[in-house]
Parts: C-alpha cells; structure tokens; sequence
C-alpha cells in the first residue's frame, strides 16, 4: 500500500477539535462573551470539524486502534447512563458532543501514519492560544490577572482558567524542546515557542502543569538515552542547572509552589480532597456504581471534582473507570514496545503529562484537550503504511470488455 499524503484540510480540522474543547466557562473577559455565544462557536467547530473530515473521508477509510475503539465503548456506556436523565438532558447533549468528537477522531485515523505531522498542528494551534492569552495580558493586565484567581493568569480575550492556559503551555513546551532535540527544528524557532510560553505558565502558578512538564519530560528524553548523544547532553546539563536552582533558589520556588496558601490547605490539595471524600461517601445504587449518573459538568454537590478517575465514576461508574484505565495502560505499553525515536518520546510525553494530571484535572471522560494530546500519541505510535518494495509488479487492473463498457455508458 502506498504512502498517502495528509491533506492540508486536516490540519484544520484538528484546529477545530482544539477550538472545542477549550470550553465555555471560565474567567471575566475584557468584553463579556455570553456563554450562549461561546457555546455556539465551540459546538459549531466540533459540527464542522466532522462535516469536513467526512467530506475528505467519504469512503470511511480508517485505521483500526485500540483508543479510539475504547472511546466509542466508553461513548456507548455514557449514553446508557445517560439515558435515564439522572443529570438531565445536557447529558444527552453532551453524549451527542462526544459522539461528533470520536467519530472525527476515527475519520482522522486514516491519516495517522506515525509522521510528526499531527505534532505540528497541536503546536501550531496552542501557541495561537496561547498568543491570544498573551495579546489579553497586554491590553489589561488587571483583567487578566484578577484577584479572583489569586492574582494568577486568566484568559482576558476568552475566559479561560489558569490550569488550562498552563495546561496548553506545559505540553506545547515539553512537544517543542523533543523536537528541538530531535532536530526537527532549530533554536530560534524553538525559542519563539518555548520561551513565551514559560513565562505564562509561571504566571499561571499551576502545579500540576509545571510538574507534568518535567516528570513527562523525564521520561520522553530518558527513552531517548541510549540512542542520542543530543539527549544524553541535554539531560546532563538539565540535571545540573535543577540542582544549582534547586539550592540558590529553594526559597522562591517553595514560594511560588505554595502560592501562599497555608500547609493545612496545600494539603487537602486546595480543597479538593474534602470534595472527593463527600462523593466517595455518597450513597449509590448498584446501576450507578457500575454506569454512573451520566455526562455531567464534572462537579458534585456544586463543587468541582478536579480528578479525572473520581468525575469518571460518577459519571460514568465503574465500567467507565475501567474503559479509562485500559486505553492509558494500552497506550503505555504500546508505547515501551515501541523502538527508540523521537515520535516514541513525544508519545511518551503525553501518555505522562495525561496519567499525572489526571489526578486533580478531570477530562479523561470526555471531549477535552486530554483525550486530544492522547490521540496525538496514538498517531506518533500508529506504524508507517507500506510503500510497495522496489521491483515489485504493479497488481494488473482487470481489463473491461468492450461491450461491457458501451452497455455501462448505455
């Protein structure tokens, strides 16, 4: 089978998925945007994200893998918890999103070939994001970093939160410095999108961003160690420059970590651990333990649950959980089976950044840039298709009879 090549539509189409899931609520924004209308254009993205991907797509061709597959029986155990309208008819709705979502992501699978063609989209879109997030900081500095937030980084253009803008920076970040040491960009490119970025991440003062950065990092260049010199260097000198940091600066960073809040709240994680014991103590049928009670605004009791395993289960109960953990340990090991490269390491990256913030983002359940940065990887891991070996015989067309084709045109 010959080498087909990505259609630049399809770079627009993933620019569209990642328009849907920045989602429709968050911070004050310097001209009010009513949510009504912000819905509209992320739902109207996902509609036209599938419209076009079906009009290249027409014949349905795609690439059998196992998450997408666990999407759509996710997708299939949402619907039947949702069903019963326990969390209302947004429910239905937002099954209907995430139906859109995983079938533009199977019309898309035929394009996943293993090439880094799909990384420089989700770069190319983020870094826009991020660039409207900056170009916000710059018109109204008070706005977008308001006292609501702790004084920490808001979306002023679109209201999006702190751990989203540090969310896009951290894994734009990690995607650029693997591909600057794979060489498949040079330092001034690289500078252009790295350097901007880590200054709104540290504006942003998210934790879990910062560290899903540097632990995925870890682990993307330590599958590169036996292989690059560049990475072996790169690893090196990181090291060093983490430890004199790590001593002439402990006081700031501890600082900045802490982000004021006292040890008793640093603890319960913010809060969030009060949250989470409130919904694991709740009672359950045996139908909700199992399916849950459907699609929700992943909260409970007003609150939101911020974990990605706990929203899961309660919206999608314990089928949901397992269906969630077999893609995360499928993409894993397909991952470690995978020989030493660069698409390897930046699959490796996200499979990471998604599994550490998992534990107080939610997202693995539903449309979200988290499900995203995953089929990411799984287009890094997908095997090249075959080009035909050289010499061997074209397959002969059969040949039509004369009077087969003037009866045709007939």
């Amino acid at each position: 089978m010959e080498t087909e090549r990505t259609p630049k539509i399809v770079g627009v189409i993933w620019g569209l998925l990642v328009l849907n899931t920045l989602g429709s609520a968050g911070a004050v924004t310097i001209v009010p945007l009513p949510r009504s209308l912000i819905q509209m254009v992320t739902m109207g993205s996902l509609v036209a994200a599938f419209t076009l991907a079906l009009v290249i797509n027409a014949r349905l061709r795609v690439r059998p893998n196992a998450y997408v597959f666990l999407l759509t029986l996710l997708l299939v155990s949402s619907v039947i918890s949702s069903a019963h309208l326990e969390s209302g008819f947004g429910a239905l709705f937002r099954c209907f999103r995430l139906t859109l979502f995983v079938g533009t992501l199977w019309l898309l699978s035929r394009w996943w070939d293993g090439s880094l063609t799909f990384v420089r989209h989700h770069i190319r879109m983020y870094f826009a994001v991020l660039g409207s997030v900056a170009l916000g900081l710059a018109i109204s500095p008070g706005t977008a970093l308001p006292d609501l937030y702790g004084g920490r980084l808001v979306g002023a253009l679109w209201p999006l939160t702190p751990p989203q803008i540090g969310q896009y920076a951290a894994v734009i970040i990690g995607l650029t410095a693997l591909l600057l040491l794979g060489r498949r960009i040079d330092r001034t490119s690289a500078a252009v999108v790295i350097v901007p970025s880590l200054v709104l991440l540290a504006l942003t003062h998210t934790r879990t961003a910062t560290l899903g950065l540097l632990l995925g990092l870890v682990l993307a260049i330590g599958s590169l160690l036996m292989t690059s010199s560049a990475a072996r260097r790169f690893f090196t000198w990181s090291v060093a420059i983490a430890a004199v940091a790590g001593v002439g600066f402990a006081g700031a960073l501890q600082a900045w970590f802490l982000r004021g809040q006292s040890k008793d709240n640093f603890s319960s994680l913010t809060g969030r651990a009060k949250v989470w014991d409130a919904l694991l103590a709740a009672p359950r049928t045996t139908g909700e333990k199992w399916f849950g009670v459907g699609l929700g605004d992943k909260s409970f009791g007003g609150l939101p649950i911020d974990n990605s395993w706990l929203a899961v289960y309660n919206e999608q109960g314990l089928i949901g959980v397992s269906l969630v953990a077999a893609f995360i340990v499928v993409l894993g090991g397909v991952a470690l089976l995978r020989p030493p490269s660069l698409q390897r390491a930046c699959a490796i990256f996200l499979i990471s950044y998604c599994a550490i913030a998992s534990y107080t983002e939610a997202g693995l359940g539903d449309a979200s840039p988290y499900l995203l940065h995953l089929a990411l990887a799984v287009s890094l891991l997908a095997a090249p298709a075959e080009a035909p070996a050289p010499g061997t015989p074209a397959v002969p067309r059969a040949r039509v009879p004369r009077w087969a084709q003037r009866s045709e045109v007939r």
